[in-house]
Order: C-alpha cells, then sequence, then structure tokens
C-alpha cells in the first residue's frame, strides 16, 4: 500500500510539472546575459517552480549570438533551431514559445516548418514580432548609429538584391509596400512564411495546432514601423501612409495562414499594451502572459 502511495505522488508530480519555454531574442540582443533574455529567463523561473527554460542562443558564444542577429540568413537561423528543439530532452512533452521583437517570427517559421516532427508547441506569444514586416528602421535597437544609419540605407536602396537578402537578417523582413510585387518574390523568408507566393498548406496546419497564437502590440513603438505589423496589420498596398488592420489585408481576406479561422475560434490573440518597444513591467508580464499561457 505504501508503495502503491508513493507511485501515485511520483506519477501526480511528474504529471504537474510545468510546461517548458523556449525563449528567442530579437536584433540588438542576446541569449543570456542578465541584462537581456537571461534576466528574462530567471524572471520565469522564479515565477513558475520547476520550469524549465531555454533561451535560444545562435552560434557558439553569445558574441556570435549578437551578431547572428544581424547576418545571419534567418532560413539558416530555423533549421539550426529546429534541429537544437528537436534534440532538447527537457522539450519531450511539448513547450510554449516565447518570441521577442524579430525572434517573434522566427519562432513563427519554426513552428510552420518544423512543427509537425517537433514535441508538441502549445502557446505561441509574440512581443512586438514584425509579422507583416518592417518599412522603416528608425532607431535599430542597441546598434550604435554608424552601423544603423548604414544598414537603413542599404535597406532603403537595395533591400532586395540577392546579397542583401543574404547577408542582412533586416532585409528579409523589409516589406516595401510600394513595390508588393518585388517584395513577394525576392523577400527570401517572410513572404515565403507568410505564403505570399504560394499555399504551403504544411504551414498553415502547424500554426493551426497551436492552442493559442498570442500577439502583442505596443502601443507607443518607437522602432517597429509600422507598428500595426505587431498584428499582422500593414500599409495599404501602393502607399506608405494609410495602414489597415488585419482583418483587411490579403493575408486574412484570402486566408493564406489559416489565421482567420484560428481569431475566429479564439485562439488568435490580441493584446496592446503601452510603452515603447518590448518595454514592458514584471506585473504586466505575469498578469498577462504568465498566468494565463504559461501555467499550464
Amino acid at each position: 500500500m505504501k508503495t502503491l502511495f508513493i507511485l501515485l505522488f511520483v506519477i501526480k508530480f511528474i504529471s504537474s510539472k510545468p510546461t517548458s519555454i523556449v525563449l528567442w531574442h530579437g536584433m540588438g540582443d542576446t541569449c543570456c546575459v542578465s541584462f537581456s533574455l537571461g534576466g528574462i529567463k530567471v524572471f520565469l523561473e522564479n515565477n513558475i517552480p520547476g520550469v524549465y527554460v531555454t533561451s535560444l542562443r545562435i552560434g557558439n558564444s553569445t558574441v556570435e549570438d549578437f551578431e547572428n542577429g544581424y547576418f545571419m540568413n534567418p532560413n539558416y537561423q530555423v533549421e539550426y533551431v529546429c534541429k537544437q528543439l528537436a534534440a532538447d530532452p527537457n522539450l519531450k512533452d511539448g513547450f510554449n514559445a516565447i518570441g521577442f521583437s524579430q525572434g517573434s517570427q522566427f519562432l513563427r517559421a519554426v513552428v510552420q516548418r518544423c512543427g509537425h516532427i517537433l514535441p508538441p508547441i502549445k502557446n505561441l506569444i509574440s512581443l512586438g514580432g514584425q509579422h507583416q514586416g518592417v518599412y522603416g528602421l528608425p532607431h535599430c535597437g542597441a546598434l550604435m548609429h554608424p552601423t544603423c544609419d548604414y544598414i537603413r540605407q542599404v535597406l532603403n536602396y537595395a533591400a532586395y538584391d540577392s546579397w542583401v537578402q543574404d547577408a542582412l537578417v533586416q532585409a528579409t523582413y523589409w516589406h516595401d509596400p510600394l513595390d508588393e510585387e518585388t517584395y513577394i518574390n525576392k523577400s527570401i523568408f517572410l513572404a515565403e512564411i507568410n505564403n505570399e507566393l504560394r499555399v504551403n498548406k504544411t504551414y498553415i496546419e502547424n500554426l493551426n495546432n497551436l492552442q493559442h497564437f498570442v500577439l502583442v502590440k505596443f502601443d507607443n513603438d518607437t522602432i517597429v514601423q509600422p507598428r500595426e505589423t505587431e498584428w499582422f496589420g500593414f500599409y495599404d498596398p501602393g502607399q506608405s501612409k494609410k495602414v489597415v488592420p488585419f482583418y483587411e489585408t490579403r493575408l486574412y481576406v484570402e486566408d493564406r495562414l489559416g489565421l482567420r479561422k484560428m481569431h475566429k475560434d479564439g485562439r488568435l490573440v490580441l493584446i496592446s499594451t503601452e510603452g515603447d518597444h518590448l518595454r514592458f513591467s514584471d506585473k504586466w508580464l505575469v498578469e498577462t502572459i504568465i498566468k494565463p499561457y504559461l501555467l499550464n
């Protein structure tokens, strides 16, 4: 009888272990230092006792990880991460994923391209992700201004040149509303994962296997242009002033990612918060993200 009691206790303990969490940082950040996602990792561990949290490092060091956020083709990064996640035994029972800025669309690509061969991905949380791309780069995050100015100039004049697409991460989600045809045909990452040129049904199926896809928009974002891209909104094609909401975009009207169904089912969750890009309080993170989506 005592042995049975211990066995039942162990089973209950194992079954109640919180779902693991995967983090992917944005431009100008790194995986592991305390003032970047290393601090977020510790915060999550402190607020979800017993949780396993892995913050993705793209490369062999934090320096490489930082540099790869600017100069490693996202298609290679996604492939690299898919292998990382598949090999991590702590994720075998499934996991939640949180993307920060550009890490959001990169994690979405992981879901779409690899979701059927990975353990179940339960909730995907996008914090300030640029899901319809950007058209403007006002502050460039943590970069010093000379490099920032260089990147901005390259994107303005040569974003869709093949060598720029391959060598500069931000070019792969540059979306010029004045030239939609070139964007659709020349963007080697964003247009492809958004099913702009052709529809990949696996992408739709994998995305729709999520329990929730949570999109957080920062209402006073000064880095992402337009900020509505964080909710899949974007400029009306042919001009760069009028921004249309997600439900008026081609992606929604033609349901090229299956998000219309998710939206109607209540599984596509749109959240807005005050503040600049990725500026949120500990309390907000606990009440808005941890409690509803990570304590499962």
